[in-house]
């Protein structure tokens, strides 16, 4: 299994997953340019991607798509209210258009699409299913319903939103409707709300992204320390128990090649 999450913000995301020889994009919200050179530098031809499944129709989840399927024709997947809601429809070929419900399949991988609580059309993440492996996204998430807790379980690697510090949101310089936006049931995921999530998640030593990191309201050492604390607070060991990595808004951030092989 190969997973780099080539970029994470609310500038522009776009994560690459393989297993078992099958090649996916999961969004795809920085340049094609910007994608294939980042995939060049883990070693992967933009030629070779077998599919992109999108997980709403946001513009930092969606802005290279018009030039990946100009160019290189890459079938892409997604709800039909998320196409219909897409900026760019008219700019995307139908050919490359695929609608998906709950579960797909694409090369050798099973998907499962599960709905997330966002202020989008039909917004979900997913869950990718090798033969033995499995790698699930959850990033732009007002909380963390059953369905997100029940998908997240059994994950070997996992791809979590933790948005913003709380205290540096309600504090920090954004319109008070846009906090509002940030922290309802329909906007992004708390470092805390993350944490808990990680509490409740059924796997033994998962790898674990934190994603989508606010520039404004959240930085890395905030971060560690509040979902270090509540995590070792509930007896899971940090490196032992689950690695934590932070994805990145300009900067790959890839599996280590020894784990999941």
């Amino acid at each position: 299994m190969h997973v780099s999450v080539l970029a994470s913000g609310s500038k522009g995301n776009s994560i690459f997953v393989e297993i078992n020889n099958t090649r996916l994009l999961i969004d795809a919200g920085i340049s094609a340019r910007r994608i294939s050179k980042s995939l060049l530098g883990i070693g992967v031809d933009i030629n070779n991607i077998d599919g992109i499944i999108i997980t709403h129709e946001h513009r930092d989840h969606i802005n290279g798509l018009p030039t990946l399927c100009k160019k290189y024709n890459i079938p892409i997947y997604s709800r039909a209210a998320t196409f219909k809601a897409m900026y760019c429809l008219e700019k995307l070929s139908m050919e490359c258009l695929h609608p998906i419900k709950d579960n797909f399949q694409i090369g050798s991988l099973s998907i499962d699409a599960f709905n997330t609580s966002h202020d989008a059309a039909d917004p979900v993440g997913y869950s990718v299913h090798g033969k033995q492996q499995k790698c699930t996204v959850a990033t732009d998430l007002g909380f963390v319903t059953s369905t997100v807790q029940e998908a997240i379980d059994e994950s070997d690697v996992l791809i979590l939103e933790a948005n913003h510090d709380q205290k540096m949101l309600r504090e920090g310089n954004y319109p008070w409707s846009l906090k509002q936006r940030i922290m309802s049931n329909r906007g992004h995921l708390s470092n805390s709300d993350a944490a808990w999530a990680l509490v409740r998640m059924k796997k033994h030593n998962p790898y674990v992204f934190l994603a989508h990191m606010s520039e404004e309201n959240n930085c890395p050492a905030v971060a560690k320390q509040t979902i270090t604390q509540i995590i070792k607070q509930q007896g899971i060991n940090p490196g032992e128990d689950m690695t934590l990595q932070f994805a990145k808004q300009n900067e790959t951030v890839t599996l280590p090649a020894n784990k999941f092989i």
